[in-house]
Formats: C-alpha cells, sequence, structure tokens
C-alpha cells in the first residue's frame, strides 16, 4: 500500500457539505474541532488544508473524464447492445447531442463547486482563528490556488459560471459570472498567492498546490486565452512553461511508463497529481473501464474490466505502430518502436500475463492456438480492432470494437481502485505547450524544436533518430503530438478547442457542429431549479 500523505485526513477540522453545487450551499458541519494552537506545524497545516484535495478525486474518477475526452476524438464508449447504453449519455457526449440534463453535464458541476465549498469553509476557519497560525499567508495562497484550479476548469467547461469566494454567501443572490469576470478572478488569485507557495517538490509536496503548479495553470490560462476571452497571449504562456522547465525541478523519466504506474508518487516528471490508492483512495478505475471482460489472463484485473471506454481507428493512426518482432518458441513478441504506442491493445489477446512496460515483449502470435483468449459470451476470439464504425450495435463481434489502453498499468488482482494516481499535470506537457506557444506567436526557435525532440527522444527508448526538424514544427504535427504524449490524461477537449478540431465530423456517426457553441457546456438545470438566477449558455435552450 502506498503512503499517501497528505491523504490521510485529521479530524480536527471535517466539513461534510451536503450540497448540489455551490448554488445550494447548504452547510451541515458535523465535527470541528476548535482548536486555537492547531495549524502551527507541518504535520498539522498538511492536516488541515487535506479536505480542500478531497474532491479533487472526483476530476479524473469521475464525469470530469467525459467531458474532456468522450467530447474530443480520443475516447469513447459506445453502447455494445445494452451495455454501457447509459441512457445515452457517452452516445451524446461522442456525438456532441449533450443537453442540460445530459449525466455528464449534470455531474461534473458539483464535484466541482463541491470543491470550492470545501476551500471556503477551511478559507473562513483558519482565517478566524486566533492567535494566528504563523504560516497563514502560505495557507491561504495553497488553498486560493487550488480554488482557481477548480474555477479554471469550471470557467473552462461551463464558460459563464458562479464565482463565489465567502463560504457564507446568500444563494439567492447567486448569478453567473461571465467567462471574462472568472478568467479575470483565475489570473489575479493565481498571481496574488503565487510567490506565497512552496518551491519544495517530491513527496514532502506530493499531491499539494506549489508554486508550479501556479505556474501551470497559468500556462494553460494563457495558452488558451484567445478561446476563453479573444485575447492571444502566446508569448505570457510561454513565459510560464519557461518558469518550470528554467528551475530544474523536474526531469522527464526515462521510461514513460513510469509516470503512470502503481508507484508513480516517485516520479520526477509529474508536477502535480491526485493521489489514489486501493486501500484508503478509492475511485481510479480507469482500467477497469476499457478492458474486456475476459482480460483477466493477461493483464491481471481480478475478474476483467467493464468492456467500455476505447479509441478509434481515426485516434489510434496519430500513434507510429512500427515495431520489431521477435520469436520465442511457439511465440512471436512485439516491442513498439514509440514506446507510448504500447498503451494500447489491439489484436488477439493471449492467456499470457503481460509485462511491464506494455510497449515491449508484447505477445502478438503464437502457434499454440489454446494460449487465445476468448470472449465467452460470444465464442467469439477476444481480438480487439479500432474500426468502430457505429456508436450502437448490438452484434457479437462489435463487443470487441476499439483499441483498449493499459495506460495506466494494471494492479495485478485488482479490479477497481487502482493505485497509480492520476497526473493532472506533467513536464511533457509543459515542453509541449511551450513549444507551441512560441509556434503561435511566430517564435519558435532550436529551443522550442530542442523540447518537442526531448519528448521524442524519450519516446523511442534515447533513439533521436525520429527528431523532428525545424520544418516538422507545424501546428498539425503538435496536435498529433500531443495525442500521442497525453491520450486519456484529460486534456484533449481543450486540445481540440484550441487546435479549431473540436466540431469536426467523426466517425463513427458524429456531425459537423453547425456552430461553436458546443465549445462550452450548458448549465445543467438541475442547477438552474435549485437557483433561478442562473441563466443558461449562449445556444442551448433557455429554462
Amino acid at each position: 500500500m502506498k503512503h499517501k500523505n497528505i491523504y490521510k485526513f485529521s479530524l480536527i477540522v471535517v466539513a461534510v457539505l451536503t450540497l448540489s453545487a455551490c448554488t445550494k450551499l447548504d452547510k451541515k458541519i458535523y465535527s470541528v474541532v476548535p482548536n486555537q494552537n492547531f495549524w502551527q506545524t507541518p504535520a498539522q497545516i498538511a492536516a488541515g488544508v487535506a479536505p480542500a484535495y478531497a474532491n479533487l478525486s472526483q476530476i479524473p474518477a469521475g464525469e470530469f473524464q467525459n467531458l474532456m475526452e468522450h467530447s474530443a476524438d480520443g475516447q469513447l464508449t459506445p453502447a455494445r447492445g445494452s451495455d454501457w447504453l447509459a441512457a445515452g449519455q457517452h452516445i451524446e457526449m461522442w456525438t456532441h447531442t449533450w443537453h442540460a440534463e445530459t449525466e455528464a453535464v449534470v455531474n461534473t458541476w458539483p464535484d466541482l463547486y463541491r470543491g470550492i465549498s470545501n476551500i471556503n469553509f477551511i478559507l473562513s476557519v483558519v482565517n478566524s482563528l486566533d492567535p494566528v497560525p504563523a504560516d497563514l499567508p502560505g495557507i491561504n495562497a495553497e488553498l486560493k490556488t487550488v480554488r482557481a484550479l477548480y474555477y479554471y476548469w469550471a470557467m473552462d467547461l461551463y464558460g459563464n459560471v458562479p464565482l463565489v469566494t465567502d463560504f457564507n454567501t446568500d444563494p439567492t443572490t447567486i448569478t453567473n459570472s461571465t467567462r471574462k469576470q472568472v478568467y479575470d478572478f483565475v489570473e489575479s488569485e493565481i498571481k496574488a498567492n503565487i510567490n506565497a507557495l512552496s518551491t519544495s517538490t517530491g513527496l514532502t509536496t506530493y499531491g499539494r498546490a506549489t508554486k508550479y503548479l501556479a505556474f501551470t495553470i497559468l500556462a494553460e490560462l494563457y495558452l488558451n486565452s484567445e478561446i476563453y476571452v479573444n485575447q492571444p497571449r502566446w508569448a505570457e504562456a510561454r513565459d510560464m512553461c519557461d518558469s518550470i522547465i528554467l528551475s530544474n525541478k523536474y526531469s522527464l523519466m526515462t521510461n514513460y511508463y513510469d509516470n503512470f504506474s502503481q508507484n508513480n508518487q516517485t516520479s520526477t516528471e509529474n508536477i502535480f497529481s491526485v493521489p489514489f490508492d486501493n486501500v484508503n483512495i478509492g475511485g481510479n478505475n480507469i482500467q477497469t473501464q476499457t478492458l474486456h471482460y475476459d482480460n483477466e489472463p493477461n493483464t491481471g484485473i481480478a475478474g476483467g474490466g467493464w468492456n467500455g471506454y476505447c479509441s478509434n481507428a481515426e485516434f489510434y493512426s496519430n500513434f507510429d505502430t512500427t515495431s520489431v518482432y521477435a520469436k520465442r518458441g511457439q511465440n512471436t513478441y512485439r516491442t513498439f518502436l514509440d514506446s507510448r504506442s504500447g498503451q494500447y491493445l489491439v489484436g488477439q489477446q493471449f492467456n499470457e500475463r503481460m509485462t511491464y512496460p506494455p510497449s515491449t515483449n508484447v505477445l502478438v502470435a503464437s502457434d499454440n492456438a489454446a494460449l487465445r483468449l476468448i470472449d465467452k459470451q460470444t465464442g467469439k476470439l477476444l481480438s480487439f480492432y479500432p474500426n468502430v464504425k457505429e456508436v450502437n450495435n448490438p452484434t457479437d463481434t462489435f463487443r470487441l470494437a476499439g483499441v483498449r489502453s493499459v495506460k495506466f498499468f494494471p494492479n495485478p488482482g485488482i479490479q477497481t481502485s487502482m493505485s497509480n494516481d492520476f497526473p493532472l499535470y506533467r513536464l511533457a506537457d509543459i515542453l509541449l505547450m511551450r513549444a507551441e506557444a512560441s509556434m503561435r506567436n511566430g517564435s519558435a526557435t532550436g529551443v522550442d524544436l530542442g523540447y518537442v525532440n526531448m519528448v521524442r527522444t524519450r519516446a523511442y527508448g534515447g533513439d533521436a533518430s525520429k527528431n523532428w526538424t525545424m520544418a516538422d514544427l507545424t501546428l498539425p504535427n503538435m496536435l498529433a503530438e500531443r495525442a500521442r504524449e497525453l491520450a486519456w490524461e484529460d486534456h484533449r477537449r481543450t486540445d481540440c478547442i484550441r487546435f479549431g478540431t473540436f466540431g469536426n465530423a467523426r466517425i463513427p456517426a458524429k456531425a459537423q457542429d453547425p456552430d461553436r457553441h458546443l465549445e462550452i457546456f450548458p448549465i445543467p438545470k438541475a442547477e438552474y431549479l435549485t437557483n433561478p438566477n442562473l441563466k443558461q449558455n449562449p445556444g442551448y435552450p433557455a429554462f
């Protein structure tokens, strides 16, 4: 079991907020111990701020991922008969036919605002203490930075959202702030607090907001600024990336998959991760969501997966699947030249446990027919194919449509709640962001090329022969590189919007978007029913 220091919650301050969103600010505080001598030592401070991070587990593990990935081109969940039909919500995400009552749209809102409300409560407690905690500026800075991150996501996803910073706000007074107002708040909040944040990295600040997370939020805010507020800020995005890169606090892991493994808390690349633990912090079910019911023998997933999430042929075509093959006995094994291509299972599956990392020694053929895994329900060979041509098909072969991810390498014997932490931001992303910002600003140099090639050289196991030249620094190439590097890491929707491909027609069954209003989601109807002061986003039916 991994040691998750920050998530061993103290019961000194526990706020249980029974609310569906910030627009329903019912407060039931079951345990508040007003120890005036608390918030003094590093351990006490870590325990006091821990509830601010608790709801982050709902970001990669909740409906947030459906909004970020299923709405873009890299992840879909077709209905295989009644399996995963789920009132059509997964299909609505892929086909861009969502509405104010689509499950993922409805459920992500409270996941974000519950985190905001938790932080507002902790801020109200810690700033009322007498005596004042010795490191009150640092405590406030950490809490406000995480709150700014929640607001950044809310603004990115829903555009015009309520802006609430006081735990005692009267819910009847709340209405939407404009996207520009929330954008300005995120920027100003980060800038006002960045210098009070810790510059320590490693296990001492693992899973907590540091100065480098603040730089990352600003970098992403500025990189997407033209989308958010119609104001390009490429140079500032590049500068924020430089603040991280030139600090020399982070370095690329030699093995790409070590950023996503069961023990990835030791990664030197991950800037901000959400900790998960099979015993104490459940929710990381991403491998179970994608793998087939009968994938247990080769993946170790207890009882197999749920046969849901997959990627299609169009997205998979971004990957360089060039490989070298080796015959050992009856079996033929494949090693991908670009290690990132091994994050997908494709083709026939075999009754032999896959090895780590999944890009090497992949069993792809055997003279022993008995090794071939079978879909027990249909009797068909368990062989995944990338051509997902429909969003709903009850035929038996369609159960095997789509390539399946093993990026977050399965934990042996675990079906749900794996111990792989989820990196929300890592250095490879920053290196690619820096190069993209320079390209868009018309100022790309050999430095930017070098940063991209650092990522590519690592992917190819140190082989520089696949490095790009300056002529390769094009936006289409960069979007494809981000697909390879960041697949299923909850960046794809934002990337596709920024690169202008979000509304494109796609196979299967997605028509060209009629306009750009779908680049933000509707305000959920459930929130309006709680608070009629809310206004629906443009392009969606008014309440």
